[in-house]
């Protein structure tokens, strides 16, 4: 949506107004498709050195289904490209579920995107709303055990691959693990800037509103609440492989585990569902699955 020169500028304002450490991660999300060879090279001089880029699919039969712009071959291109500039750091989108896909349809894109050999890979489950056009439509979409089973075929052969599931939707090479993204989930605060954009910052939640004419008047931001409770720590915590760590539970919130949680943890777990070693409850592939309703089910105890 953005031009390099826009993203330049934005980053030109980031350095003016915060210390940006050596280390840092500045991800840019793209489309494969147009020629974006001059974008990628202005980007990469703005210091920008992670790309998430939207491939969705490697069937050229179910990105037309998504309505995408680009081809497989654009998404290949796009990568070889990139690659060629020096990004080191890709991040690859697939998605599960999709009309009409099958286990077949799925190892063609996972053939595809293990190809590539990207360092990160984001897998998520398509979601139909009410009100769009996709809620609408007529589509076949697979049940909920076949697009169970794409998840864990997804989740199976990304770690043969030698991927780690770090988080429910994310997969990484070791050290490679989206640093944002775990920021989110071990609950920690961010600054989020433009319209509608949301913010975790003192303890406190917050967004502008979703009006880019009253954002450009410093309007003000609009409460969301505290942030950093038990409910969001346990919720949070699950949603990555370390799970919730008991010891960290019990230091931050100077409370004991609730026993409650624990033994309900035990009867997940003998059903395949998490994992418990003393310390730690973690869920397992087949539990990150069910995560809400696990997650509800250990909030309900709070």
């Amino acid at each position: 949506m953005l031009s390099g020169e826009q993203i330049s500028s934005l980053m030109r304002a980031v350095k003016d107004s915060f210390t940006v450490t050596e280390d840092a991660e500045i991800t840019v999300e793209i489309n494969p498709g147009d020629d974006l060879s001059g974008f990628l090279e202005e980007i990469r001089n703005a210091g920008c050195n992670r790309l998430s880029m939207g491939v969705q699919s490697g069937n050229d039969d179910e990105l037309l289904v998504l309505g995408r712009r680009h081809s497989v071959y654009d998404a290949e291109q796009t990568f070889y490209t990139a690659r060629k500039l020096g990004f080191d750091n890709i991040s690859l989108d697939l998605m599960l579920g999709l009309p009409d896909s099958t286990k077949e349809t799925l190892n063609k894109s996972i053939d595809f995107v293990l190809n590539l050999a990207p360092e990160h890979i984001s897998a998520y489950i398509l979601k139909i709303e009410d009100g769009t056009p996709f809620g609408k439509a007529k589509l076949n979409l697979p049940n909920d055990d076949d697009t169970a089973d794409q998840y864990l075929l997804l989740c199976d052969r990304l770690k043969t691959a030698g991927y780690t599931h770090y988080e429910i939707s994310n997969f990484a090479k070791l050290g490679y693990e989206g640093k944002h993204n775990l920021n989110y989930w071990r609950c920690r605060e961010y600054l989020g800037f433009g319209p509608a954009a949301h913010s975790f910052f003192e303890g406190e939640r917050f967004y502008y509103p979703n009006d880019i004419t009253a954002y450009m008047q410093n309007c003000k931001a609009l409460s969301d609440g505290e942030g950093g409770n038990e409910q969001e720590y346990i919720m949070l915590s699950l949603r990555i492989s370390d799970g919730i760590d008991i010891s960290e539970f019990e230091s931050k919130f100077l409370k004991p585990f609730p026993p409650t949680i624990l033994n309900k943890a035990r009867l997940f777990e003998k059903n395949g569902l998490c994992i418990t070693d003393g310390n730690t409850i973690r869920l397992t592939d087949e539990g990150m699955l069910v995560s809400n309703s696990i997650i509800t089910s250990f909030t309900e105890e709070l």
